[in-house]
């Protein structure tokens, strides 16, 4: 079986890489780019050849399946009867952050543990064991890279493919018992908006399981506490040569800013449970500037000081420069699932077991980062992360293990087995 799901699962993944879903956080539309629509309409295809059920939400980008229980009669009464309704759910975007337009998946067989190179033109990009050292547990194994001028699509095209090869398993194993599977696909989980549409009666589970986490073996149910931090700076300018005493340079202020948050609270600097504030743009002339930060934190109590800690910085900055204006807005976007899941921890524990029944040592670590399963966590769908398999996301050097994708599906179909 083992191989078989293997080989599925991979012919799924490279062909649904080759089609662009890159979102677009900046259309204002739902979902954010079309393109995504086409490879919604391919799933929602090959859902319609199994033999699904599947409800596709076509106007704004929502797949949504059920697999039905085929418990025996005899257990009506008895603990299968009371099996609950597990819900699977992978993204079908990519990362605005690097291109996913015609995506060259690369397939390396045996992998020795030496240097991959990609490609990308005359310098070209090189996946180095040494720059990123996880890549020496895959050696021996098959892994799947692109050509070095876009990004893979791992995340999260190999949540997608584990979760269809599943359901083909099931579909076409009908003496395996389980439970009522609920899946969905959703559009725009890159940009914060997948769960802006969904429906989480269509979707119908009791808990689910988001399929867009790294390594075999990650398990995940907190995340960073999120929100986003927009200030606009707003200067003085007069011709440079009779500045003196006058011009009130908004780039510099901009670049003050930045210079007087903690210089060791960055991304580069931060890993476990440190969170972090990250410069996501910086644009602006001596008239005007703008800054756009993401803010982070699993603990709730350093993000609201992290939050604060910003807003003092531009009081402080502007009141050092009298006649400039700075305004800080700030919006929260996610929050911090664990306070939702803590209590069921018992939905955590079913999935340790499933990898253990698999071969499969859990890694449990926080989230550096979110998912649709942390909002739909706030709206009543409890919904920790599992493995999807890659490394590398949202950007060129992004690579997945075949075998860990083959493995990825045998636990999921071990964890919907009453």
């Amino acid at each position: 079986m083992a191989m078989a799901l293997k080989n599925e699962v991979v012919a799924r993944f490279l062909r649904y890489v080759r089609i662009d879903t890159q979102s677009d956080e900046d259309s204002g539309t739902h979902p954010s780019s079309a393109k995504q629509l086409e490879l919604a309409r391919l799933l929602v295809s090959e859902l319609s050849e199994m033999g699904a059920e599947s409800t596709f939400d076509e106007e704004h980008g929502y797949i949504y399946c059920t697999i039905r229980e085929n418990l025996p009669e005899l257990a009506i009464g008895d603990d299968l009867a009371g099996a609950p309704k597990i819900g699977f759910i992978a993204h079908m975007d990519t990362s605005p952050e690097a291109s996913g337009a015609d995506v060259k998946p690369k397939i390396i067989e045996d992998y020795d543990g030496g240097d991959i190179v990609l490609g990308g033109g005359d310098e070209p990009r090189v996946l180095r064991p040494s720059d990123f050292p996880e890549l020496l547990k895959y050696k021996g194994q098959t892994l799947i890279t692109s050509d070095g001028t876009t990004l893979l699509g791992s995340d999260d095209k190999s949540g997608i493919a584990e979760i269809m090869t599943m359901a083909h398993y099931f579909l076409t194993h009908p003496e395996v018992k389980h439970g009522r599977i609920c899946i969905a696909f959703t559009p725009d989980e890159e940009i914060g908006e997948g769960t802006l549409h969904f429906d989480l009666g269509k979707f119908g589970a009791d808990y689910a399981y988001t399929v867009d986490g790294g390594e075999l073996g990650e398990l995940s149910f907190e995340n960073f506490n999120a929100a986003t931090a927009v200030i606009k700076v707003t200067g003085r300018n007069v011709h440079p040569g009779e500045a003196y005493g006058k011009m009130i340079h908004a780039a510099r202020l901009a670049m003050e800013i930045d210079s007087k948050l903690p210089s060791k609270e960055r991304p580069e600097m931060t890993r476990d449970h440190e969170g972090f504030f990250h410069i996501t743009d910086m644009r602006g002339d001596a008239s005007e500037a703008s800054l756009v930060y993401i803010i982070r934190d699993h603990d709730a109590v350093l993000f609201g000081k992290k939050k604060e800690t910003i807003e003092e910085v531009c009081r402080e900055v502007e009141a050092a420069h009298p006649g400039a204006k700075i305004v800080c807005e700030i919006r929260d976007t996610y929050f911090n699932m664990i306070d939702k899941i803590r209590p069921h921890m018992e939905i955590v524990t079913r999935c340790e077991e499933a990898m253990r029944r698999c071969g499969i040592t859990p890694k449990i670590e926080p989230i550096r980062g979110g998912t649709d399963g942390a909002m739909l966590s706030y709206r009543g769908l409890l919904c920790p992360n599992i493995c999807a398999g890659g490394h590398n996301f949202h950007g060129v050097y992004e690579y997945v293990s075949c075998e860990a994708m083959g493995k990825i599906t045998e636990l999921l179909i071990e964890l919907a087995k009453a």
